[in-house]
């Protein structure tokens, strides 16, 4: 079964890619390698929720954007090389606008590391960072970037 097997089976569709927000772009392969700027919550080209998890935004809710981010994300690949050449996931940062008090950052992530491994299985299994930062661009309460081995 490919990965765009998986994804259907799954009832998932990967978004369009995201447009950059400035001077960058969304993915770059460097080897075996892709590499994701760091992707917000947008759904149809609008930000899904602004806020700092923890105030406007509750942990739960926030694990769901970080879902959303990821699969921006592999968007991103797919765009690049194709969901159907990944190897495996490697890295997955996730950043949590935080307000003050908030640690409950490696949960929100999950949103975004429980999606990996329903895609991927195994081979969605990853290092990580969650990381709770004050603000992130535009006012988004996660981004989150990949790492990804390709064929």
């Amino acid at each position: 079964m490919t990965w765009s097997d998986r994804l259907k089976e799954l009832g998932i569709e990967l978004p369009g890619v995201a447009a950059p927000l400035a001077a960058y772009v969304p993915a770059v392969q460097s080897g075996k390698h892709v590499y994701t700027s760091g992707q917000l919550p947008f759904v149809d080209g609008v930000l899904a929720a602004t806020g700092k998890v923890g105030a406007e935004i509750s942990p739960e809710e926030a694990k769901g954007h970080a879902r959303t981010s990821a699969l921006n994300a592999l968007a991103a690949v797919d765009a690049l090389v194709g969901i159907d050449n990944v190897a495996r996931i490697v890295k997955v940062v996730g950043f949590v606008a935080s307000a003050e008090g908030f640690t409950g950052q490696p949960a929100v992530v999950n949103g975004a590391s429980e999606l990996l491994g329903e895609v991927f299985g195994d081979a969605g299994i990853h290092a990580r960072s969650a990381v709770g930062v004050a603000e992130l661009p535009i006012g988004s309460p996660v981004e989150v970037e990949l790492i990804v081995e390709v064929q």
